[in-house]
């Protein structure tokens, strides 16, 4: 399940006014008002969505209650065994959360009728709420869109007339996997609309990253979704198979934390690149495969000028914007195979894999007179709106293994490179010196 992040720090239960509880006194009423009126709107839509779906189905049979009953006592197993680890990750995450919560909720989608799933994930998320204690504007909003995704896509899904799983064909097996797959899609895309909708309109400085999520959240929650069709396979062939399910996802629960802080522990806080544990780490393997083909790579060395009087002149929540900026910069400029990184301050690193001077140079050039035309938009020490221009960039560039052998070489004379450029003038490129001169 997909759920939009909040970092304001929460009051505890023991200091949290009573007065709060008044409707006038909510946060939500603080937030900006396109937020308020999306947030309202998407809710009513999805509400009347629900009591129309609901409506057009009859009353559940006995066994469609034995199967939410099986599915909720999984559901429970796993949020109460996982509690620590989930505020764990929520502490640590920095844009939208995704948990496993898919598991249990995406067989209902496949299997239940819309009111034993909406009971399902209202059942799911009250407990959810006891780990989170978010503000109840987000929670109420993601449950609905939750609910909302989840009706949608089993509305759809039954729509397509699927068949019962029971003795199917090779080509009637796959059929019914195409089904699922289109479900699973729809069930993903709703969540995406409405949470990461949400979430672009209460973040001052949206970014794709915070609004989706990174590439590795979005791996996870297809791995989830996926994990739940397993399940609903699970409860209509053999249901107390299914409590097996609840022993995974805690055992994936506790993978996905584990993924989460080897990430967290080679990747800058501030910027979302790789840290210099991180970029050295990826650097070395790069070097080792070009070594071993014989080949040739780039490290750039990128040193912003007079950043000092960015922080000095704005305040240090502009520098801190000024740094972001860079580098997604770095990110828009730069291949998938490229490593980018941040090696301190106001410095970044780049290695260009199987890139020799010419391409190093054109890639330099091209960083150089994209900061050099940036307008950021950020804040001055009075808060007020200002936009940072006329920003540049030193850098040096060192090729493998015409100016070093080794990382630490090639840093070394990329930097040296930089000290170079700084001293010409600044706002420049400057090659390192071949080996051995």
């Amino acid at each position: 399940m997909r759920q939009e992040h909040d970092d304001r720090p929460q009051a505890t239960r023991a200091t949290r006014p009573v007065r709060r509880l008044h409707p006038a006194n909510w946060a939500l009423w603080r937030r900006p008002l396109p937020f308020i009126v999306v947030l309202i709107v998407a809710e009513l839509v999805a509400l009347a969505g629900f009591v129309v779906a609901v409506a057009g189905t009859g009353a559940p049979s006995a066994e469609d209650w034995l199967h939410l009953a099986i599915l909720l006592a999984g559901a429970t197993v796993h949020i109460q065994l996982t509690r620590r680890q989930e505020e764990r990750r929520r502490n640590r995450m920095q844009s939208v959360l995704i948990d496993l919560i898919a598991v249990w909720v995406f067989p209902a989608v496949l299997v239940l009728p819309p009111a034993l799933v909406i009971t399902l994930i209202v059942a799911v998320r009250a407990q959810r709420w006891f780990v989170a204690r978010r503000p109840a504007h987000n929670f109420v909003f993601s449950s609905v869109a939750h609910c909302f995704a989840a009706v949608l896509a089993g509305e759809l899904y039954h729509a397509l007339g699927p068949s019962g799983w029971d003795g199917l064909t090779l080509a009637g097996s796959v059929r019914e996997v195409a089904f699922v797959v289109v479900a699973a899609v729809v069930y993903e895309a709703v969540q995406l609309l409405y949470v990461g909708g949400i979430i672009a309109l209460a973040a001052p400085k949206p970014t794709v990253r915070r609004v989706f999520g990174s590439k590795a959240d979005n791996v996870l929650e297809a791995i989830t979704t996926g994990l739940g069709a397993i399940t609903a396979v699970l409860l209509v062939t053999l249901p107390p198979m299914v409590l097996v399910m609840a022993v995974v996802t805690v055992v994936f629960n506790r993978l996905a934390e584990l993924e989460q802080l080897q990430a967290d522990a080679t990747t800058d806080p501030k910027t979302g690149l790789r840290n210099m544990r991180g970029w050295s780490e990826s650097a070395e393997r790069a070097l080792g495969r070009v070594r071993r083909a014989d080949g040739t790579l780039s490290v750039l060395m990128i040193d912003l000028d007079h950043f000092k009087w960015v922080n000095d002149t704005y305040g240090h929540p502009a520098g801190d914007d000024v740094l972001t900026r860079v580098a997604d910069v770095l990110r828009e400029v730069t291949r998938p195979a490229d490593i980018v990184g941040r090696f301190g301050g106001e410095e970044f690193l780049l290695l260009l894999p199987d890139t020799a001077t010419d391409g190093a140079e054109h890639v330099a050039e091209r960083i150089r007179a994209t900061i050099a035309g940036l307008a950021i938009d950020t804040t001055d020490k009075r808060g007020s709106q200002v936009a940072i221009t006329g920003r540049t960039a030193s850098i040096g560039i060192a090729v493998y293994p015409d100016h070093a052998t080794t990382l630490d070489g090639l840093t070394q004379a990329a930097d040296a490179a930089v000290y170079e450029a700084k001293e010409g003038g600044r706002d420049q490129i400057r090659l390192s010196p071949p080996l051995g001169q």
